[in-house]
């Protein structure tokens, strides 16, 4: 039974070493490996003190998804956020992701978030179909925008306004 539930305090190292795990698969992230155990402490309480969007998924008391939005600090982009979520291999492909995402779009837009705005690899089929699944549409692709091992990626740049 996975469990979605808003993040806290305790759920931080399990959050970095699933974070950590995704980032490894070198597929998926904008990063290769977790940030240091006390940046992403520091991430997460800032998330939390800021009141912004950020809900994991519990398999026991084990954190093996998670989804965040982070609001924007300029002051004519406040109105919108980027998300970012990432599930671990065996638990993909299970609807944890849509479960994981509505929850999180919802307390964006509870927030007064008018526009989430996510980047996500070419090549990844099954992250682009569940973002349009739940109201995401295609803003723009860069081209050979990431290059992981030598080989290039195509970023698409998606959008939802509420």
């Amino acid at each position: 039974m996975i469990e979605i539930t808003t993040i806290s305090e305790e759920h931080v190292e399990s959050f970095h070493r699933t974070l950590d795990t995704v980032a490894r698969e070198r597929r998926y992230l904008a990063f290769l490996e977790a940030p240091p155990l006390e940046a992403t402490r520091s991430f997460v309480r800032h998330m939390i003190t800021q009141g912004q969007p950020q809900f994991v998924a519990l398999s026991g008391s084990n954190v093996v998804g998670w989804c965040d939005i982070s609001r924007h600090s300029d002051p004519v982009h406040t109105h919108a956020g980027t998300l970012g979520m990432g599930l671990l291999q065996p638990f993909r492909g299970q609807g944890i992701g849509t479960r994981l995402i509505r929850p999180t779009l919802a307390a964006a837009q509870a927030i007064g978030m008018a526009r989430v705005e996510l980047s996500v690899y070419e090549t990844n089929a099954s992250a682009i179909a569940l973002y349009e699944r739940v109201g995401f549409t295609v803003e723009g692709l860069s081209r050979n925008a990431a290059r992981i091992d030598g080989v290039y990626e195509n970023v698409v740049q998606m959008a939802l306004l509420f």
